[in-house]
């Protein structure tokens, strides 16, 4: 019967089979419209796949492009497509490596293992974990996530694209970390979906760590269960006179551009200091809102002797360095320069592509003429916009890598502009607060004290510059916020240095007393208790830190060094024993152990 159907008739029935499927699969796309007001309830996540139902197109591209490929779960074809097997030998650490496809029992797994040996060539120790998690793309390389327990650790082996080689992983060129350095919730932030953390237990995931392994819709767009119920329901969104501003879900491009930057300065602008305001963690961000309501992003000011230099995840902040940036801050929000303005997440292009396509989006506020490099240099050249005004540069802070000077340069020798020397305010003399809610102007407001103080602790050691501002900060703290859990738990670290041990236990004990879960206050008690002579108190705060923090050497350090102190000495033995177990690589501790068993 269907082939007397008349061509026109059977592409109808097949256009109508088409189109029967496609809106089982997506009820939202073709069903009647009625007016209804966004729901009350707080949005909810619910996964780039809900998502996807409708925006099909969408989803297979953002699929593909490295923010929806940045954490992959480890599979038997995975293993496949990776450069295996590979050896690294580390002779300032005198450390082998190894990376492999799992046999045997270990088949379909994927492997990574370090050893050492002797002089005489003996295995002095040898740790092998399977992999479960590869993060990045290939762009400038990938590392990958093991977990032990409920904790996830980064990997000490990467692969390095520029080198087509594995070797260290960014870190661990300071020192052997082993498969013990932990990742932070902080920075599987960036690099997933939706993790997990446990709250206060740094290192320590739900077991189930991740609902959403890659980078998806909902960490730009906000959390989607409003937007796919009103959807479901046909509801009328958004208004008569704008029926794409939709109030279920946040569309970054209608956004204001300091919004619109939040969401990505929430990843790609490090800054020297990253403080979380009290009481909030990375997964409060919510797209629209303004960053700093949960994070506040501080930069070291710039001297003409040591302007900022740094390429690496300092992209909002080169940007708003360019003349581009500053030029168009005061036009009208669909004229000012903002990373989406260059950048559409959904679409990566390829290296091929990318030339011609980041030159349309030059020429959305250039012409052709603006370009003054003579003809042949700029064929020679491939008319490559952002190959000559946003080369890329070797990131000091990892091997084998490059990024992007999004500064814009006119020239490679361009000097930065006078404004980045003038970058502080009267509020905060000292550093600026790169993502102040209103912009970093003179009328900024100046972050909560207790967050400045977090960050001039951070930074005080390696910048002693800033270790005036964090006590004077202390001080004023101790008078208006004294039943703060961090400031009295700064106010006991204070007085350890300064040896005011029976101040420093009265402040550490109050601390601990309004938030137990503070790793530092237990160990800067355990030692302040030390000092003092009392040996019982002293191992028991380091057991406690040890709980609080299993896989932090210190804590297991400062057990066994008070189990001594306190005379404990098979009990310290067994200390030591379990140490090794959990870090095998330290050479010291090894030898510690086998002179305190010797006979």
């Amino acid at each position: 019967m269907y082939r007397i159907l008349p061509r026109n008739l059977r592409l109808l029935s097949s256009f109508s089979l088409s189109a029967l499927l496609l809106l089982a699969a997506l009820p939202c796309a073709f069903a009647a419209r009625k007016p209804q007001p966004p729901p009350a309830s707080p949005a909810t996540y619910v996964g780039s796949a809900a998502c996807s139902r409708c925006h099909l197109e969408i989803g297979r591209n953002f699929a593909q492009a490295s923010m929806g490929r940045s954490l992959t779960l480890v599979t038997p074809a995975l293993i496949q497509s990776l450069p295996l097997p590979a050896t690294y030998f580390d002779p300032k650490l005198n450390r082998h490596f190894e990376v492999s496809a799992g046999q045997g029992d270990h088949a379909g797994q994927l492997l990574q293992s370090e050893w050492a040996t002797d002089s005489q060539g003996h295995e002095t120790f040898r740790s092998t974990y399977p992999m479960e998690w590869i993060v990045g793309t290939g762009e400038n390389g990938y590392g990958a996530l093991l977990r032990r327990g409920q904790y996830l650790f980064q990997a000490p082996l990467s692969y390095y694209t520029r080198t087509a080689s594995w070797a260290l992983s960014p870190g661990y060129e300071h020192g052997d970390l082993g498969f013990n350095r932990l990742i932070q919730p902080g920075c599987i932030y960036c690099h997933s979906g939706r993790p997990q953390p446990v709250a206060g237990l740094p290192g320590k995931y739900a077991p189930i760590p991740f609902t959403q392994t890659s980078v998806g819709c909902e960490n730009c767009h906000g959390p989607g269960s409003n937007h796919v119920q009103a959807m479901e329901e046909g509801a009328e969104v958004g208004t008569k006179s704008d029926k794409k501003a939709d109030p279920t879900i946040v569309n970054p491009a209608r956004l204001p551009s300091q919004l619109a930057d939040d969401i990505c300065m929430s990843c790609h602008q490090v800054g020297d200091a990253r403080v979380l305001q009290p009481g909030k963690t990375y997964q409060d961000f919510r797209p629209g809102q303004p960053l700093a309501h949960t994070l506040a992003i501080f930069q070291i000011p710039a001297t003409p002797s040591n302007p900022p230099d740094d390429d690496h995840l300092e992209h909002y902040y080169s940007m708003s360095l360019s003349k581009c940036w500053r030029a168009t801050r005061n036009a009208p929000p669909t004229g000012q320069l903002r990373c989406i303005t260059c950048h559409d997440p959904h679409v990566e292009p390829t290296a091929a592509q990318a030339p011609a396509y980041f030159n349309a989006r030059c020429l959305t506020c250039h012409t052709r003429a603006s370009c003054t490099a003579p003809a042949p240099a700029r064929q020679a050249a491939s008319d490559n916009c952002i190959g000559c005004h946003m080369p890329k540069r070797d990131i000091r802070l990892i091997s084998h890598s490059t990024a992007t000077n999004h500064r814009i340069v006119r020239t490679l020798s361009e000097p930065f502009p006078e404004e980045a020397f003038r970058q502080t305010t009267a509020a905060l003399p000292d550093l600026v607060f790169l993502n102040a809610e209103g912009g970093r102007g003179p009328a900024a407001a100046a972050p909560d004290p207790l967050v400045r103080m977090q960050a001039y602790s951070l930074l005080k050691g390696t910048h002693p510059e800033f270790k005036a501002s964090w006590l004077t900060t202390l001080t004023d703290l101790e008078a208006s916020q004294p039943d703060n859990a961090l400031v009295q738990a700064a106010a006991g670290h204070r007085h350890l240095e300064a040896r005011n041990l029976a101040q420093a236990v009265t402040h550490l004990k109050r601390a601990i007393q309004l938030d137990p879960l503070q790793t530092a206050a237990w160990l800067d008690l355990s030692d302040a208790e030390d000092q003092l002579g009392q040996a019982e108190d002293a191992v028991a705060s380091a057991r406690r830190a040890v709980t609080l923090d299993p896989y932090a050497t210190d804590p297991q350090k400062a057990l066994v060094s008070r189990l001594i102190s306190a005379r404990h000495y098979d009990e310290a033995i067994a200390a030591m024993e379990a140490y090794m177990q959990l870090f095998p690589e330290d050479d010291f501790m090894r030898r510690m152990l086998t002179i305190a068993k010797a006979p």
